[in-house]
């Protein structure tokens, strides 16, 4: 996959020095793009449907599950370290229907999100995005 423009890669360096944070803000953007287009082009149900199914997925309990999976079963030294980042990066403010713990690992997860997609690492993050819609049944 080629993606060119606003949305092309950054050099990795850069991509690496990133503020966790920042890698989470957009690679939870990039997670909920996976989920809701697998849902979309796997099922022929209603947005209400959709949405719920999608939430089931994209939240921080679930997210945490991925993550602890994908550490255990998939991720190279490196990805590791980005998720560890994320997962220890202070964002100043958790929403109150999660977990402290759910929280800072979906951060993590999506840090690494993150990462994959600004470097260019595409044929990864859609590997790794596989196996984590594989894990939920979308």
């Amino acid at each position: 996959m080629q993606i060119e423009g606003i949305l092309g890669p950054i050099e990795e360096q850069e991509a690496r020095i990133k503020n966790p944070l920042v890698l989470a803000y957009i690679g939870d953007s990039i997670y909920d793009v996976y989920v809701r287009t697998a849902l979309v082009k796997k099922s022929r149900q209603q947005v209400n449907a959709l949405n719920q199914r999608a939430s089931g997925t994209v939240n921080a309990r679930a997210q945490a599950q991925a993550a602890a999976m994908l550490e255990e079963e998939m991720l190279t030294d490196e990805e590791k370290d980005i998720l560890r980042r994320g997962r220890n990066a202070h964002p100043g403010t958790v929403a109150k229907n999660m977990s402290v713990a759910d929280y800072k690992k979906a951060t993590g997860l999506e840090a690494l999100v993150g990462y994959l997609f600004l470097s260019g690492k595409y044929a990864r993050l859609e590997e790794i995005m596989q196996r984590v819609l594989q894990e939920f049944g979308v």
